[in-house]
């Protein structure tokens, strides 16, 4: 019923001028709308809803992520515009923040400004 339907994409916000500066300077994303109800972005053809919320307790679970080519590099771009990968004492990572997962792809993890976790995944 939905497998031919476009996917729609949210995260939410408490800092929406905060959240459009990341989403789209940082992370690179197109702007394609804002309003007092959310932020608008194009990822790659998904359209991104950053909602914004009177509140917000972020999850301990990713709730966004992109597959890369080379996460070693996405890391060290990041790591150049103030985005530093988060280490967990329950996984083995590497000095960039990266786990190589029993299949072999690799994961690193990362916080919008209001606490989401973000991933990106080599495989």
């Amino acid at each position: 019923m939905l497998a031919n339907k476009e996917l729609k994409a949210f995260v939410p916000t408490v800092k929406p001028d905060k959240a459009k500066i990341f989403y789209r300077d940082i992370l690179g994303l197109p702007l394609l709308s804002e309003d007092e109800y959310a932020l608008e972005f194009n990822a790659n053809g998904t359209l991104l809803r950053v909602t914004i919320v009177p509140e917000l307790h972020p999850q301990g679970f990713t709730v966004l992520g992109w597959n890369v080519e080379d996460i070693s590099s996405t890391i060290r771009s990041l790591n150049e515009k103030g985005i530093i990968c988060e280490k967990y004492e329950f996984l083995k990572q590497d000095l960039l923040g990266i786990w190589t997962s029993p299949n072999g792809s690799k994961v690193a993890w990362f916080k919008d400004p209001d606490g989401n976790i973000l991933s990106l995944s080599e495989l």
